[in-house]
């Protein structure tokens, strides 16, 4: 299979859609080229897109990389990957458990005739009748 161009469509409110044009006209290209710039750009940059006025781009070198990065200590990375074995464990148990209850009840249906019930047990009169004490 080749690769098939998608078509996305959305809606904006009057005032972006001015914006969007203006953008376009602005660099002499379609409305649609801008989104596909666009979209083009957020694939390459595995949807770590940030869009920002060029006024703030060009003199904020100080600011923050993009996305945020923030430091973890390691006990915390610790305990959530002993959380997460624990999760794994807890899964693997209820799997278990499950599957010990299935066999019981298929057990439970092939042995239905070997069950008596002590209600059937009352009501023949052939039978000699015990009492216990």
């Amino acid at each position: 299979m080749g690769n098939k161009n998608k078509t996305i469509s959305f809606r904006v409110n009057e005032d972006a859609f001015e914006t969007l044009r203006d953008i376009a006209e602005e660099r002499d290209i379609s409305l649609s080229a801008v989104f596909r710039d666009y979209v083009d750009t957020l694939v390459a940059h595995d949807g770590r897109v940030r869009i920002v006025p060029e006024g703030e781009l060009e003199g904020d070198d100080e600011t923050e990389s993009f996305p945020p990065k923030v430091e973890v200590p390691k006990s915390f990375i610790r305990e959530h990957e002993r959380l997460e074995l624990e999760a794994d464990h807890l899964r693997e148990q209820l799997e278990e458990h499950k599957r010990y209850v299935t066999y019981l009840q298929e057990q439970l249906d092939e042995d239905d005739e070997d069950v008596i019930q002590l209600e059937e047990l009352d009501g023949e009169p052939d039978e000699p009748s015990f009492r216990l004490g």
